[in-house]
């Protein structure tokens, strides 16, 4: 019996590309190599029994703007997004911590001086976000339709982080930028890193910086719970090697890398599409360590320990010579240390006084150090004493992240190198992106158009693609 349709990996852009083409009466089964689906949305206990630890992706301003997971009403299912009191603190050496709250208001009082210049640029960009997100999350060739919304962005967007920074007196302020603007792992004073923060600030300032309630699987599962009340399917424990492993299906849809999806397809695919995806580069990689804390981690700043997020890097200058070391594959001896205490908004991860404390550092691709004390010594730095508060820790290097999840090639949890080529061509020069070249497989994963993040929006682009190969009504370019 052939199938409809076949995704491989069960990740959010898998999940969502199988319950776009099931939601339009397409019969989907999914395959996943792993015990459990996810891909980087998988919590567990890491450290010690009852304590939940999200193994990757943790805090999701994307996910609540996606255009598409807003559209499935995936509450029916279970998902519930909780936020801490403050949603990011940066905290510096001396002065008070800059932060980052849900109310543009209440962060510009909080900053000061700066406070009117950080209004006057976040106001239009978090006003009109619904639209900036309908617009950059949507197709990549496309008729704006929301042109003003997409200008403003756009006029900023190809500007390097240091400099949108540098437009701010305080350090505080500029820090806070350049932490957020480190999430695309790539030197602040690369052209377009000033991109990404822009991006999260704005969704931020519209949706806060939420957690899914009971851990980050908390989406894969409502993902799956919506495929299959359409009739979907989802298979664990099943790796794929080639494609000729498959059963018959009328499209296929891959989550995986290019270089994954090379091998996998192996002379099927034209040479041109050969040639593309062994040239994609994956960037710097992460270092993660999880913590069990008792009674939460002494920050000596009052904000740190009411915040969801808190980055860890020191000033401007400071972040941005870590992010140009490990992209220039240097080890740093003070990097940028992401940390996330989700218990702060969802208590159910904690066991009595015990919470868990997510963190990660970034390090060069393929790093085989022990980046454990470089975490250690952020940590320290701001919270004095921390270790004395910790009862247990786990470490997963970038090799450990890469077996956990093949996308994760030598660390990389973005599935690729953010450089301008890879951004705005990713993952090759084609009118279809999502086509791999052999008639009725796509490429759904985050080396797609709109890149990385739990948004499902690779997924759902990469459906439309193959519903236009079967000559089926293509889905909505946007959704309410």
């Amino acid at each position: 019996m052939t199938e409809d349709a076949i995704v491989v990996g069960a990740g959010p852009n898998g999940l969502a590309g199988a319950v776009a083409l099931a939601q339009q009466g397409l019969s989907v089964t999914v395959l996943e190599a792993a015990d459990t689906i996810g891909g980087g949305v998988r919590t567990s206990e890491l450290t010690l029994p009852g304590l939940l630890h999200d193994h990757c992706a943790a805090v999701h301003p994307m996910a609540t703007a996606s255009p598409f997971l807003r559209s499935l009403a995936l509450e029916r299912h279970g998902l519930e997004w909780r936020r801490a009191e403050i949603d990011l603190a940066h905290p510096l050496d001396r002065g008070p911590a800059a932060v980052l709250q849900r109310s543009l208001d209440d962060t510009a009082r909080g900053l000061g001086r700066d406070g009117a210049a950080w209004r006057r640029l976040f106001a239009p960009l978090s006003h009109h976000f619904d639209a900036l997100a309908a617009e950059l999350m949507g197709p990549p060739l496309h008729l704006p339709r929301h042109p003003v919304a997409f200008a403003r962005f756009g006029v900023l967007a190809p500007r390097t982080a240091t400099a949108v920074a540098n437009r701010w007196d305080a350090p505080g302020t500029r820090a806070l930028f350049a932490g957020v603007a480190a999430h695309a792992v790539r030197p602040l004073s690369a052209p377009g890193s000033a991109a990404i923060a822009l991006m999260l600030i704005a969704a931020g300032h519209r949706f806060g910086w939420p957690v899914a309630h009971g851990g980050s699987q908390a989406v894969a599962h409502a993902l799956a719970a919506r495929l299959h009340e359409l009739g979907g399917t989802v298979q664990t424990g099943v790796r794929v090697r080639t494609l000729s492993e498959l059963p018959p299906s009328r499209v296929t849809l891959l989550d995986t890398t290019p270089l994954a999806a090379l091998s996998l397809c192996g002379d099927r695919l034209p040479v041109r599409t050969q040639r593309a995806y062994a040239r994609w580069a994956h960037g710097p990689a992460a270092f993660k360590v999880d913590l069990a804390v008792e009674g939460g981690v002494p920050w000596r700043d009052e904000a740190c320990r009411r915040a969801g997020t808190v980055h860890l890097g020191g000033t401007l200058e400071e972040v941005a010579h870590a992010e140009w070391a490990v992209a220039h594959g240097r080890m740093p001896e003070r990097p940028f240390v992401l940390v996330s205490q989700q218990y702060l908004a969802d208590p159910v991860r904690s066991f009595g006084n015990v919470h868990p404390v997510w963190a990660y550092a970034h390090v060069p691709h393929g790093y085989t150090g022990d980046a454990t004390e470089a975490v250690w010594g952020q940590l320290e730095r701001f919270a004095p004493g921390v270790r004395e508060h910790v009862l247990a820790h786990a470490t997963m290097s970038p090799a450990q992240l890469e077996s956990y999840n093949a996308n994760y090639v030598g660390g990389d949890i973005l599935n690729g190198a953010n450089t301008i080529r890879q951004m705005t061509l990713r993952p090759r020069v084609a009118l279809d992106p999502y086509s791999t070249g052999i008639p009725g497989v796509f490429l759904c994963s985050a080396a797609t158009p709109p890149g990385p993040g739990v948004h499902g929006m690779c997924g759902y682009h990469a459906a439309r693609s193959a519903l236009r190969h079967l000559g089926l009504p293509k889905l909505p370019a946007e959704h309410p």
